[in-house]
This record gives structure tokens, sequence and C-alpha cells, in this order.
């Protein structure tokens, strides 16, 4: 395709219809123009191209694929080859069925643990976040298909997603929000990205030129196209001046004429309208180039994939007494429905008609006999008397009870917020009825995002697997048996309950407006900063072996710009080969401005073998030290002492060693407003301060006061006013001896000197 010759020869109206979608999935062709019809589809932890009759909530029946674990799980391997491991099978299989751009992934920042969609969002790191998003965009157009990395920006819920405004503060949409989808498109390169729904301070995203030109395209150098989620589309006309190229799906002729007729009547541009289209050709373009005839996939060699990936993302929260690894020789009951048929994955878009599912329960013939109770039904939150009494018994019976339990798919999905984070009263009830006759229990979680877990002291081992896949129970057992030892660390905190959470009293908002009032205090940075109890903390999980930090070293020990080398050595302190999350967190250590504790900025895996030691080593630039400054609207980097600290979790820090930042301090624009503390940041203002100081310091405490007045104004009192004082009060306390001209003077001095 010659893109440029296409576009010369294309009318009006034919390039109107291109910033359309033809229909529910496909792009327009233009046969005469040798521009063939290309697919997309949605994913993005398996593909779900539709037969028939195409929707977008996953209700109509689709291909037969393989559905690998949600991003919930994935982010808790850490592990970006990993990832690109899943993309990879993932694009091989878009190959297949000729799709050629798959919807996904999704890199929005889990803000709330009750947002439906969690389980297809990574973490509520947005570093860890977007590393993510970037391999799982390699591993897919490695295989010569896009993605569409969605949804951009600031959809953390799905409470009126479609009309709520998301007013947030320009520092949060930088440091965490936008900071989640930045590495995505500079590392990963997608082909398109996808608007979201919601507004951003009033602004339809569809609608919002500052995102999608001034800094995706500007400040992150994205040269795909970007298309708008499905129905996201509110003014065609000024979706596409704002650098929208694509609705979807078709909404009708009007759409088209109404571009058209803007370009003729000049109210755009057409070179606007040529833009959006040429990036749609390129689109195009890309996928004819990059199509591979006859493509095939192997269902039964990706279901092992899946089984195999899916161990990586588990995550072992508890293990009291080293109860796991099960002994197969012991008299084991597997208990609740989910053992005999898994919940693998959520609900809505992402719903994937798999080829095959392999429950725990058919997994564990290969390892040992076990009884068991189905406990619990799932179509509603009631106990039924007979499956309780049938469990209790089979607990009873047994030496070890794996009671298999979490979310059912009415409590979580696309489409609606959870208002709880219990899990069904009727689980919990079988949970407490086991516990009275059984000590040994395992608990394996299948769940989208955190719980509340009030029954924990009663449960000595517990492993969170999330929404694993098709191959869920087979990667369950593999890990309860000790096949393989668990290594998944948490992407997200578990909170002891829901009004802990940093958005408690602002999620989901009132009518169409949220406030993010907790701003860059998302997750574990709310948690450390308030120092509060957490159930499980960000980044924890254990294995069946230990592992000892050592030797921490950074390669300077001041820094001002570049790249900082850090290592660490780690030891394989236990009996079985185990792989180690190690977590590379930078804290300021005398802070000006305020901001987190501390920070992810960095993560390494590594294997070990018994009595191995081996060496992670990363590297951090500026940014790993930087905060979002609104003054200057910059990133910047506040000079002072820094920590960077090599952990197991956010609360299990192993090793420090401390490093200095040089440069100059951030700019204070001093107007009649600003304080005399203020000036006692800026350099060269020493001398100012103290004749200011000076003299209110007379003014409050000087002679002919009586010894009362004296005694109730303490030095330390006028210190205080002073300090807080607006410089403009000066004029009204100093009088002829301190005009206002000469204030103007003062403020003009300080400002030049920074400069």
């Amino acid at each position: 395709m010659n893109v440029k010759d296409i576009l010369s020869r294309m009318t009006l109206e034919e390039k109107a219809a291109l910033c359309q979608g033809a229909d529910f999935w496909h792009l327009v062709d233009f046969p005469r123009l040798g521009v063939p019809r290309m697919m997309v589809s949605d994913g993005p932890h398996g593909l779900r191209k539709q037969n028939e009759q195409a929707d977008h909530l996953g209700i109509n029946e689709s291909i037969k694929a393989t559905c690998f674990p949600t991003a919930a799980g994935m982010a808790c391997s850490f592990d970006r080859e990993l990832m690109q491991r899943m993309g990879r099978h993932l694009g091989q299989t878009c190959q297949a069925e000729n799709v050629g751009v798959l919807l996904g992934p999704a890199a929005n920042i889990k803000r709330s643990p009750l947002c439906g969609r969690n389980f297809e969002y990574f973490s509520e790191d947005p570093y860890l976040s977007g590393e993510m998003a970037a391999a799982h965009i390699q591993g897919v157009q490695a295989e010569g298909v896009g993605t569409s990395l969605k949804h951009f920006a600031v959809n953390n819920q799905e409470t009126r997603r479609m009309s709520v405004s998301a007013e947030v503060s320009e520092r949060a949409l930088r440091e965490i929000y936008l900071a989640s989808f930045e590495p995505a498109v500079k590392k990963g390169k997608p082909w398109t990205v996808m608007c979201s729904y919601n507004k951003i301070n009033g602004t339809y995203s569809s609608e919002n030129p500052w995102l999608m030109n001034t800094v995706l395209r500007g400040e992150w150098g994205f040269d795909g196209a970007v298309v708008t989620d499905w129905s996201a589309c509110n003014d065609h006309v000024a979706g596409v001046a704002a650098g929208i190229d694509l609705e979807m799906p078709r909404s009708g002729d009007k759409h088209d004429r109404e571009l058209a007729e803007a370009v003729r009547s000049g109210n755009m541009d057409e070179n606007v309208l040529d833009m959006a289209c040429e990036n749609l050709l390129n689109l195009i373009a890309r996928y004819e180039e990059n199509r591979r005839e006859n493509a095939t996939i192997d269902l039964q060699e990706q279901h092992q994939a899946a089984r195999e990936i899916a161990r990586e993302a588990m995550v072992l929260l508890k293990n009291d007494g080293d109860l796991l690894p099960l002994d197969a020789d012991k008299r084991i009951a597997f208990i609740g429905k989910f053992a005999e048929a898994p919940r693998f994955q959520g609900g809505g878009s992402s719903h994937i008609n798999t080829a095959y599912v392999l429950s725990a329960l058919e997994a564990v013939k290969e390892v040992c006999p076990v009884t068991y109770a189905q406990g619990f039904v799932t179509d509603k939150d009631e106990t039924d008397a007979a499956l309780l009494n049938e469990a209790v018994q089979t607990a009873a019976d047994a030496e070890v009870a794996v009671l298999f339990l979490g979310l059912p798919d009415a409590f979580e999905s696309e489409g609606y917020d959870r208002t709880h984070l219990s899990l069904p009263q009727c689980q919990i009830e079988l949970l407490n009825a086991v516990a009275q006759v059984q000590t040994n229990i395992v608990v394996v979680l299948h769940n989208g995002s955190p719980v509340e877990m009030p029954w924990i002291d009663k449960v000595p081992a517990l492993l969170e697997a999330y929404l694993a896949g098709q191959a869920s129970g087979g990667a369950v057992v593999d890990l309860l048996f000790g096949t393989a030892s668990p290594c998944g660390k948490l992407a997200e905190t578990f909170p002891l309950k829901l009004e802990d959470t940093p958005c408690h009293l602002n999620f989901p908002g009132f009518r169409d407006k949220v406030v993010y009032a907790e701003d860059v205090y998302v997750g574990y940075r709310w948690y450390d900063a308030r120092k509060m109890d957490v159930l499980f903390p960000f980044g924890h999980g254990l294995s069946y072996t230990t592992f000892q930090y050592s030797n921490l070293r950074l390669s300077a020990d001041t820094f001002a710009g570049g790249e900082l080398t850090v290592s660490v050595d780690v030891t394989n302190t236990g009996k079985r080969t185990g792989k180690e999350i190690v977590q590379f967190y930078v804290r300021p250590e005398k802070p000006g401005i305020p901001r987190p504790v501390r920070e992810l900025r960095a993560f390494g895996k590594i294997e070990l073998a018994p009595g191995e030691t081996g060496t992670v080593t990363v590297t951090l630039d500026s940014r790993a030290f930087a905060v979002w400054a609104e003054e200057i609207h910059d990133w910047f980097v506040e000079p002072g002492a820094y920590a960077i600290e090599a952990a197991a979790s956010s609360r299990d820090i192993r090793l420090g060693a401390s490093i200095t930042c040089t440069g100059k301090p951030l700019p204070i624009h001093v107007t009649a407003d600003s304080t005399i503390g203020d000036l006692m940041a800026i350099p060269g203002a020493e001398p100012i301060v103290q004749q200011l100081m000076g003299g209110m310091a007379a003014h409050y405490g000087g002679d002919g006061q009586s010894d009362e007045a004296s005694a109730a104004i303490s030095p330390e009192m006028i210190a205080a006013m002073v300090k807080d004082m607006p410089l403009h009060v000066m004029c009204a306390y100093g009088g002829d001896a301190f005009p206002r001209e000469q204030l103007d003077g003062m403020i003009a001095y300080l400002n030049q000197i920074q400069e």
C-alpha cells in the first residue's frame, strides 16, 4: 500500500467514511483504492472474535480460543518476559484468525478495589502497570499484530463510566494516572491507543486535544492511530479535531456527512482530516505487510503454556507452619464448587470462549486421590444445608481441607462496580463450619480483586489464584503439591476493610462527578503515609524457600541525572529452587515537597537453586526521583538525600543505601502573598529574611510592652507568626518606613536571583 498515493486519490466523502468503522469490528475498505477490510477484536488475555452477530459485552458466541490469566494476576508475576510470552501466543492467535488489532492491554490504575473491571487492570502502582503493559504490547506486536492500549485515560470505575467526570489534579494525573500509560507508549509502541468513555476535569477523553495531541503525540511521540472505546464518541467532528482518528463502532451515515460538511464549511482544516486518514491507512498497511497466510495455532500447546504462566501469576499469601506444599500421602479434601468449576476469567468484553478448562479436581487426579464436596452454590448467596453438612463431614474425615472460594460472576464484572469487599456469605458460613472440625485449612481464592478476610486467623494457608485462565486448576495443583514453588507478589494492597481504602469517601462520586481527593496517595502510597495496618501489603508474596539480601550497592554517591546502577545480591537460603522478585523503592529522606513515603521505581526477578547466590541489577534515571511540579508544569528532582531500598514488599525493606541528588531547588514565584517562610527556601534570600524577621520581632516584642504582655508573647510564638506572615502585611505594619514600592522592588529582586 502506498499510503500517500491512496490518500491523494480519496474523495472527501471517502476520507470521512474512513474515520468510522464499517461495522462493529471492521474498518472501512476501499476496493477501488486497494484498501482491504481489517478486523479488530477484543482481548486482552485471549481473543474474543465473534462469528455471528456482534456485541460488546460478551453475550453472543465467539470462536474457541485460549484464555490466559487476566491482568490482575499477570502483574503479580512482575515478569516482563512472561508477559511477552503470553502476548506472543495472543498475537499468533490473531494471525490465525486474520485479526489485525487486539484490543488491549488495559493500563488503568486500580484506584479502588471496588472497580468492577479491576481484574482487567494490572496494578495500583503506575510503574508496575506501565512495565507490564509495555511487555504485553511488545509480545503481541512481535507477531505482526497490533494492540490497542486502553482506556486512555483515568477510567477507574464502571459507575456512570460513559458520562462521569474524573476531577483530578495535574500532579496526580502525571504521577499516577498518565504515568501508567507513558512507558507503555514509549517502550511498547502500540499500533493504536483507545480513548476512555469518561470526562477528565470536564472534557470528554474523545474530545481532549491536550490529552491526545499535546501529551500522547507531542510529549510521548505516539505515531499510531487513536480509536474511541465502543460508543465513546460524543461529538465526532470535535473528536477528529482533537486527535481521534477512528470512531467505533459505526454509528451511521450522519457522522460521515457532518465530518465532510465541517471541511467544506471551513470549520475544519482538511489537513486535520488527512492526518487522521493517514494514521488509519498506515495502520491497515501495517496489518497487510505483516499478515501471515495460512497461520495456525496449537490449542493444546497454548493450554500448557497457560498453565505454566498461571503458576507464576499466583501469590502465596500465608503459610503458617509450612502447611504447604501438601503431602500427597495424606487424606486430602477439596471443598467448594470452584474446585470443580473454577472461576478463571471476568465478565464482559474480555470474556473468552475457551476450548478447554482444567479444574483442580481434574488436575489433582495426576497427583493423588482426594475427596470432594461442593459446599456452596454460585447462582445465589444462600447456604444449602445439605451441601454444607456434606462439606463439613468431608473436612472432618480428612487430614487437610482445601477450600476453593472466591467471587462468583455476579459479584464483579465490567459494567458495574462492587459495593463491598466481602466473599459471599454462604462461603464464609462454609469456612466457619469447616473450621469447627478441621484446623489444617488451605484456602484457594478465585477473584479479580481484593476481599476482606475477617476469617483469616482460622486459615493457616492461603493461595491467591486470581482469575488465572483456563488452566488455572492445573496451576493451583502444581503449587499446592510443590511441583513448582510460588513466586508471585501482590500488585495491589489488600486492605483490612473497605473503609480504609484511599478513596472510600469519594468513590464512585456523586452523579456525573468523582473527585480524586486522595491525589497521588493511591494504594500503598496512602497506607504508608497514614501508617495504617493492612491485610497484605503491596509486593507481598511467600515462597517454599527463603531468600537473603546482601551487598546493596550504587554506582555513585551523588546523582545529577543520567543513569544510576543499583545491584543487590540474593541468596537462596532454603531447600528448594525458587524465584524471588526484588523490588526497588526510592524514599526521600527529608522531603520539602509533600510526597509518598516510598515509591516503586524498579524490580527484577531471579531464579536460584538452594544455596545459590545471584545478583539483581537495575538502572534508575531522573524520573525515579522526580515529582510533577505544577508550578513549572514539568518533572522536578528535589535536591537532597534519598534512600534506595531493596525490598521483598513495600512493608519488608531488606536493605537501604543513600544517595544525594544535586541541582537547584524548585523556583518560588514570589508575590505580595508569599510568606516570609516561603523566602527561607530561596538561596541568597537570607539577608532579606533576617531583616524582615528582625523588624517583625521588634514590632511584637519591642519596648513599651508590659511585663504581662511580654510574658504572653514568647519568642517561639513570634517566630511562628512571622514565618507565616504574607509580605504585603509588612507594608501595613511598617507604614512609611516600608512603602509598597520597596516591597515591589524586593519581590522583583527575589524572582530575579532564581532565574
